[in-house]
């Protein structure tokens, strides 16, 4: 099966962009564009901190609920960006659980955790317990846990497909990461204002009724994912049993306010 609707990211104002689309069987559905070419993520380099943290928790490294990060603040804390911390400051902004302040500063104080209690730098945490598993040969972490992954379409579908068919992890703990940490906390959604609530699980920011939002009006309130200031995301609606990336080499703005809700409501129009 080829899905038509990737090709309209020839229609986005960017220089360079691929997409592709992945089932939770991993069978790779449609991709457009060049799959293998390395595009900076941004905040979409988060979702694989995050995945990281959990095979931690796993191993028995570490505990969810744990602290870390700011006093009082936890493990939970900080994948659910309810620490309290500012955005790019190691600042405290309010009490732990009170606010959703979404937090580079509290993915890079997870990333350290991590790293101490392994005793492996987290870059190097990451590679082996993700990206070499996943034969994610083309994705590097060089700097901050929350911003500073590059990686192509073709590996981040490998991500997208273990996300939908947890090989790496307990399936049950993935469900914990797609389920809503701290329900009712309100925040802001970079790029999209003020959201009552603004609902996320464990790395991964959940759709719910937000509006308005970077995924489709046709995408499921169970949708999750994260999209990053490069131009790029990743989704996956657990309803249509796919999951969708997207990168490309022009920043987010409202050039991809207004492209990508109708592309991937063309998407999943394809796929039902």
């Amino acid at each position: 099966m080829s899905l038509k609707s990737l090709a309209s990211i020839e229609n986005w104002p960017v220089p360079t962009a691929a997409a592709g689309v992945v089932r939770a069987d991993g069978t790779v559905v449609g991709t457009h564009g060049p799959t293998d070419r390395r595009f900076p993520l941004a905040s979409v380099t988060k979702p694989l901190a995050a995945y990281a943290v959990l095979v931690a928790y796993e191993e028995g490294a570490i505990e969810l609920d744990e602290p870390a990060g700011p006093p009082g603040a936890t493990v939970r804390h900080l994948l659910a960006h309810t620490s309290g911390l500012a955005f790019d400051e190691h600042r405290v902004m309010a009490p732990p659980g009170e606010r959703r302040l979404y937090s580079n500063a509290g993915i890079e104080q997870l990333g350290d955790h991590v790293a101490k209690a392994t005793d492996i730098p987290f870059t190097e945490y990451l590679r082996q317990a993700v990206l070499t598993p996943l034969g994610m040969t083309r994705t590097t972490l060089d700097g901050s846990p929350a911003k500073d992954a590059v990686s192509t379409v073709d590996d981040l579908l490998r991500f997208a497909a273990e996300i939908q068919a947890p090989r790496l992890l307990d399936p049950r703990t993935v469900a914990e990461a797609m389920t809503v940490q701290y329900p009712g906390t309100k925040g802001v959604l970079p790029g999209y204002g003020h959201q009552n609530p603004n609902d996320w699980g464990l790395g991964f920011e959940i759709r719910d009724s937000k509006s308005p939002h970077w995924t489709g009006a046709s995408s499921s309130p169970r949708t999750f994912g994260h999209f990053g200031q490069s131009g790029t995301f990743l989704w996956i609606d657990p309803d249509a049993g796919a999951a969708c990336v997207a990168l490309s080499d022009r920043a987010f703005g409202p050039w991809a306010i207004e492209a990508w809700p109708p592309f991937t409501d063309a998407v999943l129009a394809e796929l039902r």
